[in-house]
């Protein structure tokens, strides 16, 4: 009779961001799931790497750091030891969703699914069918594991998509995973800095934990902590305007998403991309042939559009105005298929990028919720500050609207794109 092979009951992984991430019970289980390894084939800084070639990290590492990060806040925050499970775990299923090259697709995937990448997460975690994208295991898997280890599917879900609903968790607990400060961003600001080489995020992370204390169900810190969470903050706006919205960054993703969005059937023959690898999603638009290739093979040879003109400011009434005619994608097509035509440049060769016409996803209320005690008593130094506001409020592309084409038409393009964009209605 064969010997009985018993498995591990803990694993060490060495991570070069935190250090030995520890993983046991249900985390253990749970990273040999098929859907959680589909994390090693998407980017995580989606296509920065083709602006910073170190910026080939990956969404599995990333989910790794947060699981970490999140287990450290819930141990200095005191909860229970089934709530810090429980925040592990969601901490390292909460990018299971995630389409290719990340945040790359982000549009597309709300246009065809009617959903973000939150929500597909929430999907695999209680094991309900994603809405056209399928799931590389049985969508009873990842829930049957999380029961076996006497954790609820729901709460973890909730976890990892408050806006889907569900009461699973306390303030406390969701701010280690949705929270101004939370164990997403401390991980993310350190990796993408660590793999860009772009100094801005590197975070004094440690400060931030080691100061990191529960005041009446909520998270504050300590005084001393002031000076890592200025850094946090401040870094976390430069990273966006220096990595994630930089001008050749956004050439490329512009070109992704417009390249899924002239998919042959798009948008339902969409679905099933959602559910791939950078890789398998770049082989499926060369499949598709014509405009959808073009850009897949554009990108793989870094053969990049180029920005020709826009608006750096607008008045705040033309940006509102200029936010609401873009808001719908096919509105914002519609609009680059006419500059086309008016540039005698083939569909597609004219995409546009308005991405700082809004405000970053954060906003007043992540200053407000950062609390610092100061002796017996809590405050919120940055809630009322108009230089934290401003900061944290600015939009993450530095144009209002950017215009990008195909470096054919760049030269006939520049002479006239200003002419066109001022006569929009």
């Amino acid at each position: 009779m064969p010997p009985t092979v018993r498995r591990p009951s803990r694993k060490s992984i060495y991570d070069p961001i935190h250090g030995a991430i520890s993983l046991e019970g249900a985390a253990l289980e749970l990273i040999g799931q098929p859907s959680f390894q589909r994390l090693w084939g998407i980017r995580q800084t989606g296509l920065a790497h083709l602006v910073f070639p170190g910026a080939n990290h990956t969404r599995l590492e990333h989910s790794l750091g947060v699981a970490w990060v999140a287990g450290r806040m819930a141990e200095a925050l005191e909860v229970s030891e089934a709530d810090r499970r429980t925040v592990v775990v969601g901490g390292l299923l909460h990018d299971l969703g995630h389409g290719p090259f990340s945040h790359s697709l982000d549009g597309p995937m709300e246009e065809v699914l009617g959903h973000g990448h939150e929500r597909l997460s929430r999907f695999r975690i209680e094991g309900v069918e994603g809405a056209g994208v399928p799931a590389p295991e049985p969508p009873t898997a990842i829930p049957g594991i999380l029961e076996r280890h006497g954790i609820s599917p729901a709460r973890v879900a909730a976890l990892v998509d408050p806006a889907g609903g569900g009461s699973a968790a306390t303030p406390l607990l969701r701010s280690i995973l949705h929270g101004p400060v939370d164990a997403d961003r401390t991980d993310y600001l350190q990796r993408d800095a660590h793999y860009t080489g772009v100094a801005h995020g590197a975070i004094d992370a440690a400060r931030l934990l080691e100061t990191l204390e529960a005041d009446r169900g909520r998270p504050v810190f300590a005084e001393k902590g002031r000076s890592a969470l200025e850094g946090f903050l401040l870094g976390r706006t430069l990273m966006y305007n220096s990595v994630y919205y930089h001008k050749t960054v956004r050439a490329a993703e512009v070109m992704l998403a417009g390249g899924v969005e002239r998919f042959p059937g798009y948008p339902d023959a969409a679905r099933p991309l959602f559910g791939r690898t950078d890789g398998d999603l770049l082989v499926d638009m060369e499949r598709a042939g014509e405009f959808p290739a073009e850009m897949a093979l554009a990108l793989r040879e870094r053969r990049l559009y180029k920005r020709i003109g826009g608006f750096r400011t607008l008045p705040e009434a033309r940006r509102r105005e200029l936010a609401r005619r873009l808001r719908r994608p096919a509105d914002r097509r519609a609009l680059e298929e006419g500059l086309a035509a008016a540039l005698r440049a083939r569909p597609g060769q004219i995409l546009l990028d308005p991405s700082g016409l809004g405000p970053r996803r954060a906003g007043p209320a992540d200053l407000e919720e950062i609390g610092v005690r100061e002796g017996n008593r809590t405050v919120r130094p940055f809630a009322r500050s108009p230089h934290w506001r401003s900061l944290l409020l600015r939009p993450p592309s530095l144009w209002a609207l950017a215009v990008y084409a195909h470096p054919a038409r760049r030269r006939v393009a520049e002479a006239k794109i200003g002419t066109l964009l001022d006569r929009l209605p």
